[in-house]
């Protein structure tokens, strides 16, 4: 559905090439300072038409919040935002009348609904994402005032160009500890934080760019300063809930928490945490961190990361040997604009999505507290 979270809960609309995107959201705590200047930084960091790397649309992608906020204060009541498309050229895409796009959804949206939108990949589309972003912003907003949650994300893989991030390897780790969002955007559209490897990455997408096709690439995220405590198991563990939300990011395929798949290889006795006393925060922590923060679906107090890959984009300029609806053999060659790797653009959309489920989290580890109190 177009629903996510219990608490924090958020409702995103809209299609690639309809008159506006947004999303509702509901949950949110009143009396919190809230303006569209929270908002908008991250909606800009995702617009189209950053660099000659992405797609050449033309998006402003301001906010307007509409309700559930006066005097710059959070009224408590569902707060709705909309984002106006300028730029949407639905008569770009005619030609997927004929031909439902190779490893796009428009047959599977035409076979579950019994009808699709015309232009572009309507819910499909990466432009739905906007509702998410903007909702991210809120929840990161009030995860900063409670518990000064930190989330960054960085590219780590382009094609087969990629930075070491070995879990176990201190200087992996000592860059999540270190790496903000100031430092990934100043390397540029690319987003990857490793300057030895981000001037080939780019070289990776221009070399797919001038091909007429596309590329994949991963990204990782990091979350520093998270209260102990947070995930339900146990079907809605912390990471299960991330995992969720990754998932659900159009071009995803793939969710790795801590030392991941790297982890299958190590015996226990090295891939154990082991816990100590903090001396100066007097908390227990553990001196290694390969469980990527959560131990039994419950945030540990470590950094949370975790990485996820996403495809080469599906809709692409070469041609296509493929069939139409009726079945009929064809070559399709997709016009429109397009993003030859969506990776450095997927960064917003990761933290927003981090910050919605870890926002949701909280609201609720706060009630069961509170909860707890009552009865003590």
């Amino acid at each position: 559905m177009s629903t996510f979270g219990k608490f924090f809960r958020v409702t995103t609309y809209g299609e690639s090439h309809c008159k506006s995107v947004g999303c509702i959201v509901d949950g949110v705590p009143p009396g919190m300072t809230l303006t569209e200047e929270d908002i908008q930084p991250q909606l800009t960091r995702r617009r189209p038409g950053q660099s000659k790397l992405s797609t050449p649309r033309q998006e402003k992608d301001r906010v307007e919040i509409q309700s559930g906020v006066e005097f710059n204060k959070t009224l408590g009541t569902p707060i709705a935002m909309i984002v106006k498309n300028e730029d949407h050229r639905p008569k770009d895409y005619s030609e997927m009348d004929l031909y439902p796009r190779p490893s796009h959804a428009d047959f599977t949206y035409s076979e579950k609904y019994g009808i699709k939108a015309s232009s572009g990949g309507g819910r499909a589309s990466a432009r739905e994402t906007i509702g998410r972003v903007a909702a991210g912003g809120i929840a990161e907003k009030f995860l900063k005032q409670v518990s000064n949650v930190e989330i960054v994300a960085f590219v780590s893989q382009i094609g087969e160009i990629k930075m070491d991030r070995t879990f176990n390897d201190p200087k992996f780790q000592h860059l999540l500890n270190t790496i903000t969002r100031e430092k990934v955007d100043s390397i540029g559209y690319i987003r990857c934080p490793d300057v030895t490897v981000a001037s080939d990455m780019v070289k990776e997408i221009e070399k797919y760019r001038g091909q007429k096709d596309s590329i994949g690439g991963v990204v990782t995220c990091v979350v520093r300063n998270l209260p102990t405590g947070l995930g339900e198991p146990c079907f809605d563990k912390l990471e299960a809930m991330l995992a969720h939300a990754m998932l659900s990011i159009p071009a995803s395929k793939g969710f790795e928490i801590g030392s991941g798949f790297q982890g299958v290889s190590i015996p226990g006795s090295q891939h154990n945490d082991p816990f100590y006393m903090d001396e100066e925060t007097g908390r227990l922590r553990t001196k290694t961190n390969n469980s990527g923060g959560t131990q039994g679906g419950i945030s540990n107090g470590e950094n949370i990361y975790f990485s996820v890959p996403f495809k080469s984009v599906a809709t692409i300029s070469q041609e296509q040997k493929t069939a139409t609806y009726d079945g009929k053999d064809g070559i399709l060659a997709a016009k429109g604009r397009h993003d030859p790797a969506v990776t450095p653009r997927a960064i917003p959309i990761v933290e927003a999505m981090t910050a919605l489920v870890l926002a949701d989290a909280l609201l609720i580890q706060k009630s069961r507290d509170f909860a707890r109190s009552v009865v003590n």
